[in-house]
């Protein structure tokens, strides 16, 4: 069942308006990422042979659900760039300078939602628009609603996992090295991954 999914009540007669599930509905509200239970990752092919895998360990960010209306719920996530980590110190240091994020002057990623709608069952499709340094530009996020939970605090929670993929050089991440037998040490496409778990506030 949809987090957003409306039922049908029909009688032999008449067909009258959906009807918003209770228990649906009453997710609507507003979320606080909890960013010790979520992770913002990231893969990208390393000399055209393998997948470099990294992770954003410092964000924020806040969800509005609507249980009736998916097109009304929005989402708003801060990145701290200096974050970032591949495993390798080296590495990290490099996608903090000048060659890529340039951390210093630019030390946030952001992205602000512009629209929601629901693409089936427990998928979704949320956008907005993505800054990483000084480019905005739109981004696409699909979405699956993992459903909701009251943990052993008593705080109700919600859970989703989605993807997203990106060509980094539109957005100004443009460094890169040509390989002796051709191709480039870095690939443009970046595939974004999110887990989220989101804890409903007062």
């Amino acid at each position: 069942m949809g987090l957003f999914t409306r039922r049908n009540q029909t009688t032999a007669a008449t067909t009258t308006a959906p009807a918003v599930d209770p228990a649906l509905a009453a997710l609507t509200g507003d979320y606080a990422i909890d960013p010790a239970h979520s992770s913002i990752g990231f893969t990208v092919r390393h000399a055209m042979v393998t997948n470099v895998r990294g992770a954003f360990e410092a964000f924020e960010g806040s969800l509005h659900l609507d249980g009736g209306e998916p097109a009304r719920s929005t989402a708003s996530i801060d990145v701290t760039i200096g974050s970032v980590n591949t495993g390798i110190a080296d590495r990290d240091a490099h996608l903090l300078g000048s060659d890529f994020f340039d951390a210093e002057l630019f030390p946030k990623m952001t992205f602000r939602s512009t629209g929601a709608a629901q693409l089936g069952g427990d998928k979704y499709r949320i956008t907005g628009e993505l800054t990483i340094k000084d480019v905005t530009r739109p981004l696409s996020i699909d979405l699956e609603f993992n459903g909701s939970a009251t943990d052993v605090y008593g705080s109700e929670r919600v859970g989703f996992e989605g993807s997203a993929e990106i060509l980094r050089s539109e957005w100004g991440l443009t460094w890169n090295a040509a390989l002796e037998a051709g191709g480039v040490m870095v690939s443009d496409k970046v595939k974004l991954t999110f887990d989220i778990s989101a804890i409903k506030q007062a």
